[in-house]
């Protein structure tokens, strides 16, 4: 076995402490931060050399080791201050030890980055669940299953998802991210079933797939579009993921429609088209509020229907800005929507006819997706698009006006997801 998978090895190894919580947390707390106080003591020797990575050569001390111990006990204690719930902690820990052995394992058989990836999703998905059946074994618990494989699904994509985005061994903040939002997702879970899990895994695993195959997003932007179409499935139900699938779909393909000239008019999305997680968020961050907020809505003085208006309207932005900027591009002559002044081709904030036209035609797919697939009246088709077409304006106008050095496309395109989103649901109250 070679250095770094025996490193990781002893990380999953002590991952599975967590499952002390089941006769004592502080029994868990006590051995994580022995495990701490024994690390700060070894700073050279054979123990040292085993489990340092390259930081922690320079370092002269096991800080990896230490602040993985010193999280899992500070998260232990959670359970004791605000009632953490133990299933969760466990999942995050134990999905995050696995899950880099399982990178470590397909990266050692072949170094390619998707492989490693699919490593740690399906050996951190099976441990999340191991450890959630063996909580429940030791405490006497009767888990519900579809919640368990949720719960341990969310955890592997989303640790996948934050090892690929931020740094490598930052595990305070990984653990940190991941804890939290599972647990807000336990929150929201309720009685889920089986089959609304098993469809949301299998369209979810199609959706990733084809987004590498399709090459329209890179490995980070498919995880992120994978977990959100995983959420819309559960937590909202068929028609919320149709209509994100249909802005994945119909925006990944816009982008690489004439590519090339794109490229030449340098109005291209780099990396040869494939959108990253900022992108993807960027995009997609307001529909999610909303989903959240669908699922929350019983504990909230708004009606449901409001949180769907805006789920669709955020959607309808998405797609209509994607469209008129991948079409749009490819014509002369823009305008800046501020002064109607001409501009080159590319500069923020620019608008052709063609590419208005395009966003119109976007946001009316989704109005009428919206229509079929969710309780939308006839109606609503008009409300959705209206909001559309204001998102669409506003991603405009925040172009010309705040974008630049200090605020970005993805900012920006979140700014306008969310005027879209806030205009369906005003538009749904009257």
């Amino acid at each position: 076995m070679n250095r770094p998978l025996s490193r990781t090895a002893t990380f999953a190894a002590l991952s599975t402490v967590s499952l002390a919580v089941a006769p004592s947390v502080w029994g868990t707390i006590t051995s994580f931060l022995a495990v701490a106080t024994a690390g700060a003591l070894v700073t050279t020797g054979p123990v040292f050399e085993a489990l340092s990575t390259a930081v922690d050569e320079k370092d002269g001390r096991l800080r990896t080791l230490i602040s993985f111990a010193l999280t899992g006990a500070a998260l232990a204690a959670l359970i004791v201050a605000v009632e953490l719930p133990k299933p969760v902690y466990v999942t995050a820990m134990v999905t995050l030890g696995f899950g880099d052995l399982g990178r470590r394992i397909f990266e050692a058989v072949r170094p390619v980055p998707i492989l490693a990836t699919a490593g740690f999703v399906f050996v951190g998905g099976a441990a999340g669940i191991g450890g959630q059946l063996l909580l429940n074994a030791f405490s006497g618990a009767v888990g519900h299953g579809p919640t368990i494989l949720f719960l341990a699904a969310s955890a592997a994509f989303l640790g996948a998802l934050l090892r690929s985005v931020l740094v490598a061994r930052n595990d305070p903040l990984v653990l940190g991210f991941l804890t939290v939002l599972l647990w807000l997702l336990a929150a929201l879970a309720g009685d889920i079933t089986w089959t609304a899990v098993l469809v949301g895994l299998g369209v979810s695993f199609l959706f990733g797939s084809l987004s590498i195959a399709l090459e329209t997003a890179s490995i980070p932007g498919m995880l992120t579009g994978v977990f959100l179409s995983l959420l819309a499935v559960v937590l909202g139900g068929y028609g919320w993921f149709v209509l994100l699938i249909a802005f994945f779909g119909i925006g990944g393909l816009s982008t690489k429609f004439r590519y090339d000239e794109k490229v030449s008019r340098g109005v291209a999305e780099p990396n040869e088209g494939a959108r990253g997680t900022g992108n993807v968020l960027g995009n997609s961050l307001a529909a999610l509020f909303a989903l959240l907020l669908y699922a929350a809505h019983a504990q909230l003085p708004v009606p449901g229907i409001v949180f769907v208006y805006a789920f669709a309207g955020s959607v309808a932005t998405a797609l209509a800005d994607t469209l008129s900027s991948e079409i749009g591009g490819l014509y002369d002559r823009p305008r800046l929507v501020t002064t109607l002044s001409r501009v080159e081709p590319g500069t923020d904030g620019a608008v052709t006819w063609q590419g208005e036209l395009a966003g119109a035609g976007g946001a009316t797919i989704i109005g009428l997706l919206a229509w079929l697939v969710l309780p939308i009246s006839g109606i609503g088709v008009v409300l959705v698009v209206l909001a559309g077409l204001v998102g669409m304006t506003v991603d405009s106008l925040a172009g010309a006006t705040i974008e630049g050095e200090h605020v970005g496309n993805q900012a920006v395109n979140f700014i306008a997801t969310s005027a879209g989103g806030c205009a369906g649901a005003i538009l749904a109250l009257f």
